[in-house]
């Protein structure tokens, strides 16, 4: 069974965000960019399915510019087979992503897709539910547990929901997006980053997928949040409740 695990190159979670001065977005210039936090996730739980032997090969996505080969090289080195990078310039939103993960899909024919439940610069958890929705395959979205039956092909996989976990029984193939708790990212050692050097990465453009990336969002505008006011200091209970009453207007 192949796993695709789909990765994506962000602003490094570190990395104070500044929004451009003409408001189209945040500056990406000479800023240190990464792999997505829960792509890590995603990426490390497919490896870790690989290990046990209920996998035979993993292969890792990733789409955009030609600086995204810097992403798929780390996920190579974290021990991926081989990659595979969709060339697209502009901005991709997650309906365009899902179409081309499902022509790499039906191309590569995996038995498991795997993606973070989000990327850390825009938030939309939208991509894994669409794909799965493209592809009329089961999702396990928030998994904070994976477990394969290779015999009943299927997956059980725990999910963190508001009122606590819930599992679900999922007949592959099957998406699963990953939650934070679902494992700890292994660390790229240094003979496996000269190992990623010779790992092929196939490239495609959506054209060649038959996929139209236009999209009909449009951002209008990009601005910071209102700068916090300072705090105030109170006497006593009574003008605690005084201030959040009458000023704040909460109680």
């Amino acid at each position: 069974m192949k796993i695709m695990v789909a990765i994506k190159r962000v602003v490094d979670y570190a990395v104070k965000i500044r929004v451009r001065p003409d408001k189209t977005g945040v500056e990406t210039q000479n800023v240190k960019m990464s792999m997505n936090p829960f792509c890590e996730i995603a990426l490390e739980e497919a490896l870790r399915i690989k290990e046990s032997g209920m996998a035979s090969e993993v292969i890792a996505v990733s789409m955009g510019s030609s600086q995204c080969l810097d992403t798929l090289r780390t996920g190579l080195a974290m021990g991926a087979d081989r990659g595979i990078h969709v060339e697209a310039s502009g901005t991709l939103y997650p309906l365009s992503i899902a179409k081309l993960l499902k022509a790499l899909v039906e191309a590569e024919k995996p038995g498991l897709l795997i993606l973070g439940k989000q990327a850390i610069d825009d938030d939309c958890n939208q991509t894994g539910q669409m794909v799965s929705g493209l592809l009329n395959w089961p999702q396990g979205t928030f998994a904070s547990k994976v477990v394969l039956d290779k015999e009943k092909q299927v997956a059980t996989v725990d999910r963190e929901v508001d009122g606590g976990i819930e599992t679900v029984c999922l007949e592959l193939p099957a998406v699963i997006t990953t939650d934070l708790r679902l494992n700890q990212p292994r660390y790229a050692t240094l003979p496996n980053i000269m190992k990623a050097k010779s790992k092929p990465i196939k490239k495609f453009t959506p054209q060649e997928l038959n996929v139209d990336i236009k999209s009909d969002l449009e951002v209008l505008q990009v601005t910071e949040p209102p700068k916090r006011k300072a705090g105030v200091i109170v006497s006593s209970v009574d003008e605690l409740i005084d201030k959040l009453k009458n000023e704040a207007h909460v109680i």
